[in-house]
């Protein structure tokens, strides 16, 4: 983020219900002209704090950019009691904005690596996928993006995310077609080279 933007750390924290972030003079103005721009008087009631909402909302929406999503995976566990099979978490929630027009990107993601001498708290799995998509993002790249982040920082033997996903764009604007959800996935490891195991664990997401 721009370093003209950067405020006190505590006027960031997004999570207090009791301070807001500001926002600079020159971000608001940007959303008037913006609003002059689609036809609508920011001067009116119902807009005069729209400015300072957007701001505030796009401060969140792309607060991933401050982050190292690999944080998430510092903490392993190595006891795993002799377990070897696949540990998925299946149909994660998540919400992103696309980078060419900055629509909503509305879906759920399927997370699956096959141990090898490192676990991590399954929580930890949505925080990696969230802090990716706290972006403006493609949806090719955010698959690649959490599989890899896994991939180098658990040594797995294997990694697969799935992500289907409602895309703005296409649906609020274009062909505005709705219920398509556009299908990614990156395969790491065993479930690229062994076809079998590929096999096991698009089954157990539901494919």
């Amino acid at each position: 983020m721009d370093d003209r933007y950067m405020h006190d750390r505590d006027a960031f924290n997004l999570e207090s219900p009791l301070k807001k972030p500001d926002v600079p003079e020159e971000v608001q103005e940007a959303v008037r002209t913006l609003l002059r721009w689609a036809g609508d008087d920011p001067t009116r009631e119902g807009l005069l704090d729209t400015p300072k909402r957007v701001g505030r909302a796009w401060l969140e929406y792309c607060q991933g950019n401050k982050e190292d999503p690999a944080v998430h995976l510092s903490r392993i566990f190595e006891e795993v009691g002799g377990y070897d099979e696949i540990v998925l978490l299946k149909g994660i929630p998540f919400h992103s904005h696309c980078e060419h027009h900055m629509a909503p990107i509305k879906g759920k993601a399927h997370i699956a690596y096959l141990p090898d001498q490192k676990i991590v708290g399954i929580s930890k799995l949505a925080r990696v996928l969230h802090g990716f998509a706290s972006r403006l993002q493609v949806q090719e790249r955010l698959t690649a993006e959490v599989a890899e982040c896994i991939w180098d920082n658990l040594e797995p033997r294997g990694v697969a995310v799935v992500i289907e996903a409602e895309h703005g764009c296409m649906t609020g604007r274009g062909v505005k077609v709705h219920g398509v959800e556009m299908l990614t996935s990156r395969m790491m490891g065993c479930f690229l080279e062994d076809q079998r195991s590929r096999k096991e664990v698009m089954s157990l997401m539901g494919y």
